[in-house]
């Protein structure tokens, strides 16, 4: 059966557009607050390549208007699969920005549903975090680390045992105060993902598809080894989840 989609994200931050857009259609920018590695082949027919594990997707851009819209997508696959994003960036004249997040596509089959409530929730870890890099990064560029961890059975105890790594009595809140490479603050949470934002780092923790706790962090310290890094989080996730 499958399932044709359309979400739109929103929000109106505190920074130029020629912030957002060095954000959204950098390699650099998006390594800040996406997933994984990325590289931007600039101009309309340009091309956005990820690296996100064994996830590598390629994108045509389709629309490059700098500082007001970005648009890209993947041709449709055999079955339909497909998907487009959509970025329109609206300067204000009191110095902040708008940015608006539309995300389409298509989900082939008849077991949609799963993806399309991981993909849902994922986005909007995605896009909350694009808003805390541009408040409070803008000009600095993240390590993008990504690491794996054992399987979980059960979440909502999974979810509990990441509030007590980070020093609570439950499972993390947004604005909640936490302790993870220095004194942080819960920025966003959804059924599937946990987002800590510190002066330094953004430390994510989403749930993997049919699969594992995945921490997909950001880190803003100069120097960072990506290779050393996703080895120490990978033995964290173990000893936590594990």
């Amino acid at each position: 059966m499958g399932h044709e989609f359309e979400l739109t994200d929103a929000a109106e931050v505190a920074a130029t557009p020629e912030e957002v857009w060095d954000a959204i259609a950098t390699g650099p920018g998006i390594d800040s607050w996406f997933m994984g590695r990325n590289e931007v082949e600039g101009g309309t027919g340009g091309t956005i390549r990820g690296a996100f594990g064994a996830y590598q997707p390629e994108y045509r851009i389709r629309e490059w208007d700098p500082l007001e819209k970005l648009g890209y997508g993947n041709d449709p696959a055999p079955d339909g699969r497909r998907i487009a994003y959509e970025f329109l960036v609206e300067g204000r004249d009191s110095g902040s920005t708008v940015i608006r997040c539309v995300t389409s596509g298509f989900l082939p089959g008849d077991d949609w549903a799963d993806e399309f409530e991981a993909m849902t929730a994922g986005g909007e870890l995605f896009f909350r975090t694009l808003v805390e890099y541009v408040t409070h990064f803008a000009g600095r560029i993240a390590t993008p680390v990504t690491a794996f961890g054992p399987p979980v059975g059960d979440w909502a105890e999974a979810w509990t045992r990441l509030g007590t790594a980070l020093g609570l009595a439950a499972r993390p809140a947004v604005g909640d105060r936490v302790r993870l490479g220095g004194e942080g603050v819960v920025y966003a949470v959804n059924d599937q993902t946990v987002g800590v934002r510190t002066a330094d780092a953004m430390f994510r923790f989403l749930r993997g598809f049919h699969g594992p706790m995945v921490a997909g962090h950001h880190l803003f310290t100069p120097g960072a080894d990506p290779e050393v890094e996703e080895k120490v989080w990978a033995e964290w996730l173990n000893r936590v989840f594990g």
